[in-house]
């Protein structure tokens, strides 16, 4: 039976008395159903239509509103070309807080755009690093990303907390980590998850992004099978968006004090380690922030996140992004799992983006501020 594991993503997390969401092609349900009532397995249809759902979400797109920038629709997705003309375009026009660089190529040649935003206040100035996309399925994170931007653009004349935040701060903002992957999500499959290198071996493409880095290799909870949705790649960097951005994250660890980076899906706000379960030397400051984000987001709209540690709060995975920036020196690094607990998955519908947004932005603001109060 050919299944895709939603959640967790490996089946080495399948652990009696836990939920998994699997995606199934629409054969295949005549000869699973009757498995899982013989094995007892109690079982729910979240999705009776996929295609469907996933026609809904990118079907019919010429006719949105693509001409003005300054008309940008920030609750609706946008392609990989839609996202790198806004952030041309802000470049352009906000050239007192925006700064538009390339940390590098992708393995198919894309540049790795990043945003630097704040303003140009003192010659140094401590930094937040924010990343989405990661896993190319994940349309939310980039939705959040860009969402970011825009409320801080927005807002800086109006807020003083938004005026704070970027006078104090610098913020680097890469809104689309896996371009490749993020593409051929778009054009050939919606729920591709790896980046897009090819494995002349086996023949299957990509590295999983998230279990690339240096930091416990390939130990549990990654795979050595290429095509395993969280194969490790052949070494630690291997592929050319994790050397690129390790690379910059290396280059400026004394400036950037956080490391954000935005997934989907479990509503959780998750800090290091995620390869092992042991306790952050900073733990009470990384714990506390974490503690108020999560109150912060859940005054919005009632949401609850879950948080903590992410080998006991998610499960263990080792090469992981978050773990690395944290052991190159970066006191506060969390990876946010944004909505929702598994009823849409992957395919969170585009009425829910400003929602999510919105109280994402109010946990983001709240690490932010924590950052500057100087925790001991």
């Amino acid at each position: 039976l050919q299944v895709d594991l939603w959640q967790p993503s490996s089946p080495f997390h399948i652990v009696e008395g836990t939920v998994a969401d699997v995606r199934v092609p629409q054969n295949t349900t005549r000869s699973l159903l009757p498995y899982l009532q013989q094995a007892n397995i109690q079982y729910t249809i979240l999705i009776s239509d996929l295609q469907e759902a996933i026609e809904n979400q990118t079907g019919g797109r010429s006719h949105r509103n693509r001409r003005s920038l300054s008309g940008y629709n920030y609750e609706v997705y946008h392609s990989l070309e839609e996202i790198e003309d806004w952030m041309h375009y802000l470049n352009r026009t906000y050239s007192d807080l925006v700064h538009m660089f390339s940390v590098g190529k992708s393995y198919e040649g894309r540049p790795l755009y990043v945003l630097k935003l704040g303003k140009r206040s003192r010659p140094y100035k401590k930094a937040v690093w924010i990343d989405c996309g990661i896993h190319a399925r994940e349309w939310i994170g980039p939705a959040f990303c860009q969402w970011f931007v825009k409320e801080a653009l927005q807002t800086y004349q109006t807020d003083p907390d938004m005026r704070k935040m970027l006078t104090q701060l610098y913020f680097y903002i890469m809104p689309v980590f896996n371009v490749d992957g993020y593409h051929f999500s778009w054009t050939n499959d919606r729920f591709w998850r790896k980046t897009r290198s090819k494995n002349m071996r086996f023949h299957c493409h990509g590295v999983d992004a998230n279990r690339n880095w240096k930091v416990k290799w390939c130990d549990e909870g990654a795979s050595l099978h290429p095509c395993d949705d969280t194969y490790c790649g052949p070494f630690p960097e291997s592929e050319p968006e994790v050397k690129a951005v390790a690379h910059f994250l290396r280059k400026h660890r004394k400036q950037i004090k956080a490391y954000l980076s935005f997934h989907a899906y479990a509503q959780m706000l998750l800090y290091p380690y995620s390869y092992k379960y042991a306790t952050i030397p900073n733990f009470n400051c990384v714990e506390s922030a974490a503690y108020n984000a999560v109150n912060a987001l859940q005054s919005a709209y009632g949401v609850r996140y879950r948080y903590g540690p992410a080998s006991s709060t998610l499960y263990v995975s080792s090469g992981s992004s978050m773990d690395w920036a944290y052991k190159n020196g970066i006191p506060y690094a969390f990876a946010f799992e944004l909505r929702d607990t598994g009823h849409f998955g992957f395919l969170l519908p585009e009425t829910l983006i400003k929602p999510t947004c919105t109280e994402t932005m109010l946990a983001v603001k709240n690490i932010t501020h924590h950052l500057l109060k100087k925790c001991h």
